[in-house]
């Protein structure tokens, strides 16, 4: 069963992670939730969940006016062209939907390591960085360190890649 956003943030202050949570509409999209970013100081993300044709699945938390080259990051991780999951795939593994993709999502990740997760190298210059707490009405910051601390908890690494050096 996915977790809540309750239980999310039980494993947070479990693990010394602090956290604080805004509630709001519902965002779909970096656009969407531009108005909310303004009144809250640091990295925002936007996040994508993705696999390719040998089924690696890969989680992208990448600052939220970033650049993403998706069609050269395969080769940077050494996986095949990476191509968008359906709705299926996205909550049997990471237990979220359509709109509410994001990095706490790991901690439904059951299998532990079925999905690498990568981080975008300028989200992580922020101090403090964004994200979706399972859902897509509420935001949710923590320290950029923090992150490395909640991925190493769900069992994950965490590999940080400039996406501005993508060639």
């Amino acid at each position: 069963m996915a977790a809540s956003p309750s239980d999310l943030f039980a494993f947070l202050s479990a693990h010394n992670i602090a956290h604080e949570t805004i509630e709001h509409e519902p965002t779909f999209s970096v656009e969407d939730g531009r108005h909310l970013k303004s009144s809250l100081p640091g990295g925002h993300s936007k996040n994508l969940f993705m696999k390719d044709k040998a089924g690696h699945f890969v989680l992208i938390s990448a600052w939220a006016d970033s650049q993403l080259r998706l069609n050269r990051l395969h080769r940077q991780i050494g996986t095949r062209r990476l191509s968008f999951t359906d709705a299926d795939a996205l909550f049997s593994l990471l237990g979220v939907k359509p709109g509410s993709v994001t990095a706490f999502a790991l901690i439904n990740d059951q299998a532990k390591r079925t999905v690498r997760f990568i981080a975008d190298a300028r989200l992580m210059t922020f101090d403090t960085i964004y994200f979706h707490p399972l859902i897509n009405t509420a935001t949710t910051a923590i320290a950029s360190r923090d992150l490395l601390t909640f991925t190493a908890a769900t069992g994950h690494g965490c590999e940080i890649i400039d996406f501005e050096q993508l060639i």
